[in-house]
């Protein structure tokens, strides 16, 4: 009897230490995707990071849709990803945001103490040369992206981990610019938001809506009848709509603009390095999420009209702001631009001081369409001949990216933007 207490007493002891060293590795798995068009997908962007290095400097950290290490085996249907991974075919495994975006979250879970915790899945999904109509809920590209994050949080319920979708990274635009297929981006881009938060909760059973961290595209000079004069013009509405949401909404949060980056043959796709960069700005936009902090980016908050000028006020992450020609070629008047209805373009000064901007116009501006960035050599993208502008905040002093070798400040640069003066 004495013996059978004891055996008891053991395995009572045994199964009290199992538990308690499970509990201690149960994992949360923070899924961040990716989605859009061709930028999303990476294309024309040379790969730079290795996958091997990502799973060792992440510490097996960072996963795919699938829960594996398996990176690089995108294709437009289960079938095909499915089978270029048993063929362990990466003849178009892109460079990706998301590989910088989860070094970064990597790193500060690390710091934060919960690198042994957290995992985080990440995946590109969407579709290249496509409007956000057919990229939206019930069409084919929207339906295998859900298909993966439920993929993921089945794989996380079969491994005993908990699962949240917290935000996803959006990278499409372009074709809606060139080619007139949105009446409404801002509408539809919100729609798309608030149709995938809801799905995606319906799948994982979260609470929390998930939040879309939006870059800007700026590829006005590939549309066909771009005229950085021309009054009414069709072209910003989409980076437009992408400045308001990530300004005005909560569910809306700033990786940041495109024109800053260097683009394969400047034209529509930012190279390797390029999507690094912007990975990293959207893992910092990913941070002050997990910190319930916002990010608004660089945008204005206010412009106000007095007699003949303008007064610009910034939503500021990281004070000063500066006119920088050295990172990005010197734009006229540094990318600013007052059109009154006439198609001309009224301004003569600016003048940066205390962290706003004046623009000194030859008349009263009011009416006028005050833009940053609508500029740019017809076909042409990136810093030196497409639109872009020269104001930026001072992040990058503190904060920089190391890519090959070369450090790179990382930088908030302001959306580029048009708005009517009243």
């Amino acid at each position: 009897m004495k013996n059978l207490h004891t055996l008891t007493l053991i395995i009572l002891i045994t199964l009290v230490t199992a538990c308690s060293r499970k509990s201690k590795e149960v994992k949360k798995v923070l899924v961040i995707p990716v989605y859009g068009q061709s930028l999303a997908l990476g294309e024309e962007a040379i790969r730079i990071t290795d996958f091997d290095s990502l799973v060792l400097r992440t510490n097996h950290r960072v996963l795919t849709e699938n829960l594996d290490e398996n990176f690089g085996y995108l294709s437009d249907t289960h079938l095909k990803q499915w089978m270029k991974k048993m063929l362990n075919d990466r003849k178009r495994a892109f460079e990706l945001s998301i590989y910088g975006m989860s070094e970064v979250v990597s790193d500060y879970l690390i710091k934060k103490g919960l690198g042994d915790s957290i995992l985080i899945s990440t995946f590109p999904g969407g579709q290249g040369a496509t409007g956000i109509k057919d990229l939206s809920k019930g069409t084919k590209a929207y339906n295998k992206f859900l298909d993966e994050i439920r993929g993921a949080y089945e794989s996380a319920q079969d491994k005993g981990y908990t699962l949240e979708v917290p935000a996803f990274c959006w990278m499409q635009g372009e074709d809606d610019i060139v080619w007139k297929k949105s009446n409404n981006y801002k509408k539809d881009l919100k729609t798309f938001q608030t149709d995938l938060s809801t799905d995606v909760k319906a799948i994982t059973h979260q609470k929390k809506d998930i939040v879309c961290i939006s870059y800007q595209t700026n590829c006005l000079t590939l549309a066909k009848d771009f005229n950085e004069n021309n009054f009414i013009s069709r072209e910003t509405a989409v980076p437009q709509a992408q400045l308001e949401l990530v300004r005005d909404d909560s569910l809306f949060s700033a990786s940041g603009p495109t024109y800053l980056y260097s683009f394969a043959g400047e034209r529509v796709h930012i190279d390797g390095v390029s999507q690094k960069r912007l990975g990293y700005l959207a893992g910092l936009s990913v941070i002050r999420l997990l910190e319930s902090k916002s990010s608004k980016g660089l945008t204005p908050s206010n412009i106000a009209v007095q007699q003949n000028s303008v007064q610009i006020r910034f939503n500021i992450p990281s004070s000063p702001i500066v006119l920088d020609t050295v990172s990005i070629l010197k734009s006229s008047n540094y990318g600013f631009s007052v059109i009154d209805s006439s198609n001309k373009n009224i301004l003569e000064k600016v003048i940066l001081k205390n962290d706003e901007v004046t623009l000194i116009c030859s008349k009263s501006p009011k009416g006028s369409k005050i833009r940053y960035a609508v500029n740019g050599t017809k076909d042409k993208s990136g810093y030196k001949y497409g639109p872009r502008g020269n104001l930026r905040d001072s992040q990058g002093n503190k904060l920089t990216a190391k890519i090959k070798n070369k450090n790179y400040p990382l930088h908030n640069w302001c959306y580029q933007f048009d708005i009517l003066a009243k």
